[in-house]
């Protein structure tokens, strides 16, 4: 065994190594199922031997430089926990640098249909929603997007094509989906009248044929609703008795 100065050549070489420091964890938050790509900076990170988040161990560790180490964070439970990197000199510590964020979920959507043509002010219900970085109907972007709160956003609907489509909402800690929980309509319009003339006292029962009838709401004539019973026979019909 080689001899310096009357100490073993190990004990010296452990002697002059410098304990590492952790000054920064980019990014510095993650879902707490893990799996996210972050760089760890800080000193004297030459031969890190374990980088560990909260005392679990990191995956994927690349030491970059004395500086620089980047490393896959693991699964961990919510919340702000410590980061360590150990290297011959010991173990530097960043406290708190990094923080596991609880996934959202989606409960609720109000109202829950609009036009295809989009412009609906939408409100999402759920929870975890603090930091929330994009919401989407059926894959397309929301605009206006506000988070109210932590269980409450409020968002304008893109445009979309006719049917349900799912809402997600993506935060740090990953995406959570509303299942089909918002229904994109589409425009009815209404190609005739029969009879197309009456009395101006109403009272003319009438048919009107057109399409996406399915779940209308109202019917008028001249911008005065129908006062007697409106009944949609079809997507493409609607039977009606108008009285003034």
């Amino acid at each position: 065994m080689a001899i310096v100065c009357g100490l073993p050549l190990a004990t010296v070489t452990q002697a002059m190594a410098v304990s590492p420091t952790v000054t920064s964890v980019s990014p510095n938050s993650g879902p707490t199922a893990g799996g996210t790509s972050v760089t760890i900076t800080g000193t004297n990170l030459t031969g890190a031997t374990a980088v560990t988040f909260g005392g679990t161990a990191a995956t994927g560790v690349t030491v970059v430089s004395a500086t620089s180490i980047t490393a896959t964070t693991p699964a961990n439970s919510a919340g702000a926990v410590d980061v360590s990197v150990t290297t011959p000199g010991g173990t530097g510590t960043g406290t708190g640098a990094y923080t596991y964020v609880a996934a959202p979920t989606v409960t609720g959507v109000s109202p829950s249909s609009g036009p295809a043509s989009g412009g609906t002010s939408v409100t999402i219900t759920g929870s975890n929603f603090t930091g929330a970085t994009a919401v989407t109907f059926g894959g397309t972007a929301a605009t206006n997007v506000t988070v109210e709160s932590a269980t409450t956003l409020t968002v304008t609907a893109p445009a979309g094509t006719a049917g349900a489509v799912d809402v997600a909402v993506t935060t740090p800690g990953g995406t959570g989906t509303g299942t089909a929980a918002f229904t994109y309509v589409t425009v009815p319009t209404v190609s005739s009248v029969s009879p197309n003339s009456g009395p101006i006292a109403g009272g003319t029962f009438v048919t009107i044929t057109g399409t996406n009838f399915t779940g209308a709401t109202a019917v008028t004539f001249g911008g005065l609703p129908v006062t007697g019973v409106t009944v949609v026979v079809s997507s493409t019909t609607i039977t009606a008795t108008w009285w003034t």
